[in-house]
């Protein structure tokens, strides 16, 4: 398996995520998106930060048990209801991904929704890896 990301000179720098991903593999897992749910089914965390993590290690405990890991993530796309506190909280939710998925971004988007399938919840992610 190979992932390569595709940075282009000529596009703004890619902080935080990359512009492109090219992969090979022979397994493609599709996660579904991931909430700040605990294990009760209830949303944990009381800020976008803190909502963030819980939700992107949901994602990644689905993506291990599908034997993957954070390096095979190809395309996250991220959905919160506040998108002026997601770019505000950036530098920390920026620290809470390199602590549980590394630098090797994803190609990513982020997309403001009026809200999330549980009213609590701040932020959604969702995504797709391939696997060797």
């Amino acid at each position: 398996m190979s992932v390569e990301r595709i940075n282009p000179r000529e596009l703004s720098p890619a902080t935080g995520f990359s512009h492109a991903v090219t992969a090979t593999g022979s397994r493609l897992v599709f996660l579904a998106g991931q909430t700040a749910l605990d294990g009760t089914g209830k949303v944990a965390g009381k800020d976008l930060p803190e909502q963030f993590e819980r939700a992107l290690a949901n994602l990644l405990t689905a993506l291990a048990a599908a034997g993957g890991a954070p390096a095979d993530l190809a395309r996250v796309t991220v959905y919160a209801v506040d998108v002026a506190a997601y770019r505000e909280a950036a530098p920390e939710i920026g620290r809470v991904w390199r602590r549980l998925a590394g630098r090797e971004y994803p190609a990513m988007a982020l997309v403001g929704v009026v809200r999330l399938w549980d009213t609590e919840a701040l932020v959604e992610l969702d995504g797709f890896a391939v696997l060797p």
